[in-house]
């Protein structure tokens, strides 16, 4: 499936508001995202800004027009996100309040294993019984 790219501006735009944002900026699925111990909590998906939060302030966050749960694929939201109304995305104070919370909710979650390098080996099946030849 290919996804919309986000526009040059929304990703200046997130870069600007993360900066003094804790955690790392990877690329996920092409676009800029946000992961502290492991645990996304931020980032982009075409021409939306989304965060992760706790229940409390993820009601907070849908209360506030133009919000919504994110749904990245149609009928499969992702629990604990929400898209950040674009008229937030112009009020920096607003946005990184809400990164902010996103953020510290990250890190209230237990850290994610590293992925090593290399591949695990699948597991090997056990040989198939044989059936006695009958002839």
């Amino acid at each position: 499936m290919k996804f919309a790219k986000s526009p040059p501006w929304l990703i200046e735009r997130f870069d600007e508001l993360t900066v003094d944002v804790p955690g790392e900026r990877r690329q996920m699925f092409g676009y800029p995202c946000g992961f502290l111990n492991g645990q996304l909590f931020c980032g982009l998906f075409a021409a939306s800004m989304f965060v992760r939060l706790g229940e409390v302030d993820r009601q907070k966050l849908l209360a506030v027009e133009g919000a919504r749960v994110f749904e990245p694929m149609a009928g499969r939201p992702m629990r604990e996100y929400v898209v950040v109304p674009d008229a937030l995305i112009e009020d920096s104070t607003a946005v990184r309040g809400w990164l902010d919370r996103a953020a510290s909710y990250a890190s209230s979650l237990p850290p994610k294993a590293k992925k090593s390098a290399g591949r695990q080996p699948a597991a090997k099946k056990p040989p198939a019984k044989r059936r006695p030849n009958r002839a």
